[in-house]
């Protein structure tokens, strides 16, 4: 005797809510739709008081003359050029801080973060002390101090007669350090430097693929090849060969001093070597806490075993140590390296000009255009902080266990 099938239950509305199949993808869709009813409320409300002002949703401002100079930029801009291209300007300003400092904030929180876990008492005090002392204090505190001590502290390019001394060349009369900012040689790039640079890349593409094979050659054999220096070799000697048989394309310009100023050379103004060195100390002080929390979260047994096998102190942190704090290390970093670019949006207090004193501040104040520069200024940051953390996800992942 078959048994039969139980009665299929017809479906009714109630059941969204009351049974458990539906209910999750219910309350999903019921938020959606109260969140889009909202924005599309706000957006309605804000287009209306706008009509009420006599305003309108125009991006069109980007293309007016922007009638204002920026100190310092990357490309060609004069104040004849557009809002737009005025905002590019800064884009790039906001983005040159951001790489330098997460540069410089990686390669001293690892320094710190590795010092703290020093057996040396007096080195490990002094980064607890650099520590507690950058990451408790403001960041603008800091940024309004380091630029204090590059203007009052450094020589003037000239000094006047009875006046502090002047400026005087260092590094084989090369750069130039005053209270202006500092001059350092600028490259001049004539003619066969392209293919300078090709060749710079192709070479670092070789070495990569170099670094791999070694990897994959010491998992399969044992076998470790010196990576460093053959790295290095195929980076440098291609390019420094090249250089010399192509009549050296690629010079320096120096810069030296006419009237009470210095002419010629890179300036970096001090207003961009404050923003970048407070912004790299004070997130370094968060990374290398990250770094000492990486690394202690690594069995010390695994120290103990390899320092058995005779292995020297600093091979056992690059080779066993770091490799598996890297995995508890790198994800934190998305927060901090985020972090740091958008506090560089406090460059306003010391004069340099990023998107936000371009785009946010003088465009925004001449144009009158609060909503739309504000709408561009959030959807840069928003850009950038995705790509950050896409990037950081995608770099994070090769460090992962995989599970066979």
């Amino acid at each position: 005797m078959s048994s039969a099938a139980p009665p299929s239950e017809n479906f009714k509305l109630s059941m969204l809510l009351s049974d458990t199949r539906y209910r999750g993808m219910s309350l999903q869709v019921i938020t959606f739709i109260i969140f889009m009813a909202v924005f599309f409320w706000l957006v309605d409300n804000t287009i209306k008081n706008l009509a009420l002002l006599d305003k309108d949703v125009s991006f069109n401002f980007l293309w007016l003359r922007a009638g204002y100079d920026i100190n310092q930029r990357l490309i060609p801009y004069t104040a004849d050029s557009t809002h737009g291209m005025a905002a590019i300007v800064g884009i790039l300003n906001t983005l040159l801080v951001a790489f330098v400092g997460c540069i410089i904030a990686t390669v001293l929180g690892l320094f710190v973060g590795i010092l703290r876990l020093s057996k040396n008492w007096i080195v490990a005090k002094l980064m607890a002390a650099y520590i507690e002392g950058f990451r408790n204090v403001p960041i603008l505190l800091w940024i309004v101090m380091v630029f204090a001590l590059l203007t009052e502290f450094t020589p003037a390019p000239k000094a006047f007669k009875g006046a502090e001394p002047e400026a005087t060349m260092l590094f084989f009369e090369s750069v130039a350090i005053t209270n202006r900012g500092t001059y350092f040689p600028a490259p001049i790039f004539g003619e066969g430097s392209s293919f300078i640079f090709i060749c710079f890349l192709l070479s670092i593409f070789v070495a990569i693929y170099f670094i791999r094979y070694a990897g994959q050659k010491k998992r399969d054999t044992g076998k470790s090849l010196p990576t460093v220096w053959i790295s290095t070799a195929i980076i440098v000697l291609p390019t420094f060969i090249l250089f010399f048989i192509l009549g050296k394309p690629i010079s320096l310009e120096y810069p030296y001093l006419k009237g009470f100023n210095f002419k010629e050379g890179l300036h970096l103004r001090n207003s961009f070597i404050a923003l970048t060195l407070a912004l790299a100390f004070y997130t370094s002080a968060f990374i290398a806490e990250i770094v000492r929390a990486g690394i202690m979260a690594v069995s010390k047994g695994q120290t103990e075993a390899a320092a058995s096998l005779g292995l020297r102190p600093n091979r056992i942190m690059n080779l066993i140590i770091l490799p598996q704090a890297l995995r508890i290390i790198v994800p934190p970093l998305i927060s901090n390296y985020l972090n740091l670019t958008k506090n560089s949006s406090l460059a306003i207090a010391v004069g340099y000009m990023d998107v936000r004193g371009t785009l946010g501040g003088i465009t925004l104040n001449q144009t009158g255009r609060e909503l739309e520069s504000m709408l561009l200024l959030m959807g840069f940051y928003l850009c950038v902080s995705l790509l950050i953390s896409s990037f950081i996800n995608y770099f994070n992942r090769s460090f992962q266990i995989v599970v066979r």
